[in-house]
């Protein structure tokens, strides 16, 4: 049974902090931060709202937009770097909170990748005949994790939530095509959140030395993404025998324009059929891919039978490269 993408569905905080607003924080410039990243502004939640809270408006935006209810979901895939908790898992909150009575659900970390991962996850569900209607969230709350005195990171982070509706596809109808995912953890240690985990517990010393928050080696985290996203998309295109001509739509994790549009130009996809809208909400991490698929969904840019390709690259290393044909 083949898997299909049913609905779609976001939500972002309504607080808005420019890069001028950063600017007056830390060393940068506007300028500075849009020639580098390509971000203009990122969304930032109000304190008290938590990654639940932004995964359940997107959960009810798609289910609203399919036109079914929580009553139906089988299970909840809650892709994350920024649970509620360590635990209960955030699947859990958001299961009793959105009234899912009957499904059951789990957090997936694979950091910027994660939506990707639980994209494959949930068309596995469903393309075994298991399930019938899978919700898949990515929700994350960055700015509770970001060092707002480092400059190199504070800039490239936003918060924000996306969900999909996957469901089973009738008949011919299109559907999910072929996945590749991998992991090279060789790369751990350059986009990282050192303490609050079993190896380094919080402590006065982890928070004086300001561990928990994200550190990251920026220019090799650069290379692997621009290399990764373009090599493995090509990859499982052509094992599908898809020629990167016929992608309608390339979206890909919004982490820096310029890592974007290199991983494309690597691919032979013109930049005309990539989504990019890191500009208006920085990196959101697991909630990159849903909300830019949402907004390409809102602005007319996906049509029944489209070939969509979805590819990230996230700390770990992990790389995710989904393909689908859209259903609606």
């Amino acid at each position: 049974m083949r898997a299909k993408i049913s609905a779609v569905g976001a939500w972002v905080p309504p607080r808005v902090l420019t890069n001028d607003d950063l600017a007056r924080m830390v060393e940068t410039s506007n300028e500075w931060i849009l020639e580098r990243t390509g971000i203009r502004e990122r969304h930032i939640a109000d304190p008290g709202v938590a990654t639940s809270d932004m995964a359940i408006e997107a959960a009810k935006a798609a289910l609203a937009n399919r036109g079914t209810t929580a009553e139906d979901v089988d299970a909840i895939i809650l892709c994350t770097v920024t649970p509620d908790h360590m635990f209960p898992s955030t699947a859990c909150i958001v299961q009793h909170k959105l009234g899912v009575r009957r499904a059951w659900g789990f957090d997936l970390v694979a950091a910027c990748s994660s939506f990707i991962y639980g994209l494959t996850t949930a068309a596995h569900l469903v393309g075994c005949g298991t399930h019938r209607k899978v919700l898949v969230i990515g929700s994350d709350t960055m700015s509770r994790i970001i060092d707002y005195t480092d400059r190199t990171t504070c800039v490239l982070f936003g918060d924000g939530a996306g969900a999909f509706l996957i469901e089973p596809a009738a008949g011919g109808e299109p559907g999910f095509l072929g996945f590749r995912n991998e992991i090279d953890g060789s790369g751990g240690e350059v986009l990282i959140m050192p303490a609050g985990g079993s190896r380094m517990p919080p402590s006065h010393e982890t928070v004086d030395k300001r561990l928990h928050f994200v550190h990251q080696e920026g220019q090799a985290v650069f290379k692997y993404a621009v290399k990764k996203m373009g090599d493995v998309s090509a990859e499982l295109l052509e094992e599908l025998g898809i020629p990167a001509s016929e992608v309608k739509l390339m979206v890909p994790h919004q982490a820096n324009r310029r890592i974007i549009l290199a991983a494309a130009h690597r691919l032979g996809i013109s930049e005309d059929n990539v989504l990019i809208n890191i500009e208006r909400y920085g990196n959101t991490t697991s909630g990159t891919i849903p909300i830019a698929t949402w907004e390409a969904w809102q602005q007319g840019r996906l049509k029944k039978g489209d070939v969509v390709l979805f590819a990230a690259v996230g700390a770990g290393f992990t790389v995710g490269v989904n393909v689908w044909r859209w259903a609606f």
